[in-house]
């Protein structure tokens, strides 16, 4: 299954990021955050939805330079990519409605 429910212990480059083919999802957050435990069932369903979907879960912070370069700003903060394009954002998603530009830019608007 594509969803993670672990944080990476390292976090990979931007390069790396932007080298991955396919459809990869980043989630920038905190495992202490409750925005963030509060979507994860949200973001597993999304994650269902799509078995080629790559989920990684980015323990972001002050200083963490892949957060940065996506400029995160809140917790969590759901960036959709492919081939290292950005297709969509959403921002403390709380349900699965709040995903709907994520599940829009999966199908191809």
């Amino acid at each position: 299954m594509p969803y993670t429910d672990r944080y990476l212990e390292t976090e990979p480059s931007r390069s790396d990021v932007d080298a991955r083919e396919g459809v990869l999802l980043l989630e920038f957050g905190a495992p202490w955050c409750p925005h963030c435990q509060r979507a994860q069932a949200a973001i597993e369903a999304l994650a269902s939805e799509h078995p080629l979907l790559e989920h990684l879960k980015i323990e972001d912070g002050r200083g963490q330079p892949l957060g940065r370069s996506f400029k995160v700003k809140l917790w969590p903060t759901l960036v959709l990519l492919h081939g290292g394009q950005e297709l969509a954002r959403v921002v403390r998603p709380v349900s699965g409605e709040d995903l709907a530009p994520l599940r829009a830019a999966l199908v191809g608007g």
